[in-house]
């Protein structure tokens, strides 16, 4: 196993941890904030909590399909299935802070008093503190794999701890006498998940159609420096560039003297194979034509 497919097996493994804690979590939240503490903001993170378990779920399924190797009728194997998880997910977020701006609505136009608000900001703590140190996890998983799905997982996981932690704002402002701070939170936190689901859903989406992007456009051009300074290349052009899931693919046309040989063909390919992966990490696949100089 090479070291890519080991990050990407770590971060499977805590995106099924995530699932089960935000789980076990969220539902603690929910009875408490249904139940005893009547706390709408303490019961939107109970929602939000259980939504991001759901979110890293679909991530952890995109990740074991993104494992398989291509096949044939996957010819290009199955990165896309991470943006397609990704996508999914961001579903899931914006229907769940759909249902939480709701009940802080109904919070904020008839606010009622807070239960037991200090039991419940110290479960939101325990909460935020949790979901910080894993999000902070994951996030260092996604700098080594580039995957967008475990990008949008630790983000998600990070603003569900941070969540968590403006719920324990908001009981302890209600405790004071306050309670119509606990409706405030409830929107905050459905405004921070709209934000992170729109956001991924544009970029996951520009990913599946081919879309090429500053970077990706910068990378094209950074090959066609980098080729036209190879012996025996008399111009490159027409490069193609797809980012799909965390690599590049792309396309280039070259211009080579008309009496180059088969061999001396393909030693300059070789060369071009090897100084553009050397420079760029991230890209698995650089399709090479070869045309004749004009006037050759």
């Amino acid at each position: 196993m090479d070291d890519k497919e080991k990050v990407i097996g770590k971060a499977e493994k805590v995106a099924g941890l995530t699932v089960v804690v935000l789980v076990i979590l969220g539902i603690i939240q929910i009875i408490l904030g249904e139940t005893q503490s009547k706390s709408v903001a303490l019961t939107a993170n109970g929602i939000d909590c259980i939504g991001d378990g759901f979110v890293s779920g679909i991530v952890w399924v995109g990740l074991k399909y993104f494992r398989k190797p291509a096949d044939h009728k996957f010819h290009y194997g199955y990165y896309k299935m991470e943006n397609l998880a990704a996508i999914a997910a961001a579903i899931v977020m914006i229907v769940l802070a759909s249902y939480i701006s709701y009940r802080s609505y109904l919070q904020f136009t008839d606010p009622h008093e807070i239960s037991a608000p200090l039991l419940g900001a110290a479960i939101a703590l325990a909460a935020a503190l949790i979901a910080w140190g894993l999000g902070i996890s994951k996030y260092l998983e996604w700098k080594q794999s580039k995957l967008g799905s475990v990008k949008l997982d630790a983000f998600n996981t990070i603003k569900d701890g941070t969540a968590s932690f403006l719920a324990v704002v908001a009981l302890i402002v209600s405790a004071q006498g306050y309670p119509i701070a606990d409706a405030v939170v409830g929107f905050i936190i459905a405004a921070i998940i709209l934000s992170i689901g729109f956001a991924t859903i544009r970029e996951s989406s520009f990913v599946l159609i081919d879309a090429c992007d500053e970077d990706c456009l910068a990378q094209g051009q950074n090959i066609i420096q980098m080729v036209e300074g190879i012996e025996g290349v008399k111009g490159a052009h027409i490069v193609r560039m797809r980012r799909t899931g965390p690599v590049l693919q792309g396309g280039l046309e070259i211009k080579v003297p008309g009496e180059m040989t088969v061999a001396e063909w393909d030693k300059v390919r070789k060369e071009i194979q090897r100084i553009t992966k050397e420079k760029i990490p991230d890209l698995e696949r650089l399709t090479i034509i070869a045309v004749p100089a004009e006037g050759e």
